[in-house]
């Protein structure tokens, strides 16, 4: 109850602040039209008879002031109180949650304004909540999802190990699904935390100088099951003893998930490629693969959260790594691009500054 006063006082405030001005405007006009007519007296008085031209001057001058108040109001309402009102009102809908609203084109001309400006900046501000909201919406969506299917699995074979019959390796079987489950819960939500708390800024940078050569390295080798498994040729060409002043805790996230990205979609007998150079004063770090590659459509959407190329989810991850990726080299202060084609592979690309 509280709250709409307030807001019925607002409106009464405006509307007597309106009422103010068209007084004032009327006051205005009035004395510019009596002085018009004092400085004309004589041809006034070459008109009219003496007793009746105080009369005929004032009674015209109300009228004619309130003529001109009048116009000067219409156009005042025109020129300024009805673009500002758009504005009123479509903000008013934004506010209610209606981000489609838009404040059409202000000028038939097509030049652009001081009005037409806002009524843009206007427009680009409601169509970035509303990507943000459909992002808010599709994250929870995207979370649901993700935490359902590991729940589901841990929920249907901890039933299955309940049943009576069992045997040995059955039951090891069903046990290995669990733990596979609970840890794919425990991946998505240590990434989800992470994120958060690097989105919220709540994540400080430790820089330090360290060695980027050796952290590529180990790495690498980090991964050197995996590309055995796969038969895939990787081969790195680092420059010797890069050093790096940075975070190197937050770099071994973004190292880990390009190198693992790339091995992931390279398929079997595949090549991946590390590279490190020292370029004008950065460090430049490439990570190619020539696995199946991407669309434009992908490209454009790789680092949001959640966003897999693979849409049928045939390969291992939730789409939070290279949402990680994005955000840690946002706060390094960093840059990062992606080039990319189908069935022609993939190269993320990062560049930090290296003092």
């Amino acid at each position: 109850m509280k709250k709409n006063s307030e807001n019925k006082d607002l409106r009464v405030t405006v509307n007597g602040t309106r009422t103010i001005l068209f007084v004032v405007i009327l006051c205005v006009t009035s004395a510019i039209s009596t002085a018009f007519m004092f400085l004309n007296i004589k041809l006034w008085n070459m008109l009219l008879p003496g007793p009746l031209i105080y009369f005929v001057m004032v009674t015209f001058g109300f009228i004619s002031s309130g003529i001109l108040a009048f116009i000067v109001w219409i156009i005042y309402q025109q020129v300024f109180i009805k673009p500002l009102d758009k504005v009123r009102l479509a903000a008013k809908q934004v506010a209610a949650g209606d981000f489609s609203v838009r404040i059409p084109q202000h000028r038939k001309d097509g030049k652009k304004d001081e009005f037409q400006i806002l009524f843009d900046d206007f427009n680009m501000m409601a169509q970035e909540l509303a990507s943000t909201e459909i992002m808010k919406t599709d994250f929870i969506a995207n979370v649901s999802h993700e935490l359902k299917t590991p729940i589901s699995v841990i929920q249907n074979f901890s039933a299955m190990l309940q049943s009576e019959g069992l045997t040995d390796s059955e039951r090891k079987e069903y046990a290995i699904k669990i733990h596979e489950a609970t840890k794919r819960l425990s991946i998505l939500v240590t990434d989800i935390l992470q994120l958060s708390r690097l989105e919220n800024q709540k994540i400080v940078v430790n820089k330090k100088s360290y060695n980027l050569s050796e952290q590529l390295c180990r790495c690498i080798l980090g991964f050197e099951q995996v590309w055995e498994n796969k038969n895939i040729e990787l081969n790195s060409d680092l420059d010797e003893n890069i050093e790096l002043n940075s975070d190197e805790n937050l770099l071994d996230i973004v190292w880990n998930n390009l190198i693992s990205n790339a091995l992931k979609f390279t398929s079997e007998n595949g090549i991946v490629e590390v590279t490190a150079k020292r370029v004008d004063g950065y460090a430049v770090i490439s990570v190619k693969d020539n696995g199946c590659g991407m669309t434009e459509h992908d490209i454009k959407h790789v680092f949001d959260k959640f966003y897999q190329a693979d849409s049928s989810h045939a390969t291992k991850g939730n789409g939070l790594g290279l949402a990680l990726v994005k955000e840690i080299i946002t706060l390094v202060q960093g840059d990062i691009t992606v080039d990319s084609s189908p069935d022609k592979g993939s190269i993320f690309t990062v560049k930090i500054k290296l003092d």
